[in-house]
């Protein structure tokens, strides 16, 4: 696992320290070397774009252009000519010019399609016979602009669920998943989390011109935790008691979001699993939308598109209810 991981990381632009990350690292390495489309599949936080980066880095493309697009983040009036770009005069207040889209944008490189899941069913149909023909056609164009672009997408929701109630098409799903890569949650591979700590506090430390460590207890705290944020809510936690500590070493007593509500001190009793992480989530989605005032604000600051968040804050207020 060692000589792995050695042999597959060039650098720091992702941490494999736990057996699970390396055998994940080594699936991303292989599938780099061709073009098969990957679709790679986690919880919000857990770091799929940093994997689609790397295999873009690995891969024969390296030198071409690597273009991400949040599907859940362009209005569904305008995400046709953002992809597919428009020719002249295609619809009121338009380019005089036109203007070229993301998948040309990304011809001979590598397109990163992220939030794959929150793709309107109309733009599934399109974006099918894009990756059929490999070729597009602008809004307002009659004419086929012939591309070569190797494609990456990424989604936390439950596809095959989501094909069930005919969200999603399956020939799209089937199209972009010839290889599928789960990253797993960071409390499935705490191995990971101090040396993504030492990195992330490395990191901070050259941004804010600063020179802080981590006592033991502080990071004791933090392999312990469950992170049902993953790695964004980690870095989110380091920065913030990185810049409010007052000295030069940061203790458990630093990280006073950890030890906020119910987040550590999970309800007693006959609970599931299930209902304990669900309870969690519940927590952390309230906390977002006290801190931040907002469900489009609250939702950013967590990676997740704004429809996302408030239909699952919803069902987890309907849940807890009927615990009351």
């Amino acid at each position: 696992m060692e000589r792995i991981r050695d042999e597959l990381i060039s650098s720091q632009d992702i941490i494999a320290e736990d057996e699970a990350s390396v055998k994940l690292l080594y699936r991303a390495n292989k599938v780099a070397k061709v073009d098969s489309s990957v679709l790679i599949v986690g919880e919000t936080g857990t770091g799929k774009e940093e994997y689609a980066k790397y295999i873009h880095r690995s891969s024969p493309r390296r030198e071409q252009p690597f273009i991400r697009i949040n599907c859940g983040a362009i209005s569904q009036t305008i995400i046709e000519s953002e992809l597919f770009g428009y020719e002249k005069g295609a619809f009121t207040g338009a380019n005089a010019s036109g203007k070229m889209g993301l998948f040309e944008a990304a011809n001979h490189g590598t397109i990163f399609l992220d939030e794959i899941g929150e793709l309107p069913y109309i733009m599934q149909v399109k974006l099918l016979r894009v990756l059929q023909e490999q070729e597009i056609v602008r809004v307002g164009g009659t004419h086929p602009i012939q591309i070569d672009v190797r494609v990456i997408s990424a989604t936390n929701r439950d596809i095959k669920q989501m094909i069930q109630e005919n969200l999603f098409r399956e020939d799209l799903y089937y199209r972009l998943s010839v290889v599928t890569l789960e990253v797993p949650p960071l409390r499935e591979r705490r191995n990971d989390i101090l040396a993504l700590v030492r990195c992330f506090v490395e990191e901070l430390n050259k941004k804010y011109g600063m020179d802080k460590t981590l006592t033991k207890n502080a990071f004791q705290l933090l392999k312990n935790y469950s992170w049902p944020g993953n790695v964004r809510e980690l870095k989110n936690c380091l920065e913030e008691a990185l810049v409010m500590c007052e000295g030069d070493r940061i203790d458990q007593s630093d990280f006073l979001f950890l030890q906020q509500g119910n987040i550590l001190n999970p309800p007693k009793g006959d609970w599931t699993l299930g209902q304990v992480m669900e309870q969690i989530e519940y927590q952390y989605l309230k906390n977002a939308l006290q801190e931040h005032g907002s469900i489009r604000k609250a939702a950013a600051s967590l990676g997740l598109p704004p429809s996302t968040y408030a239909r699952r804050l919803k069902s987890l207020e309907k849940k807890e209810m009927s615990h009351l």
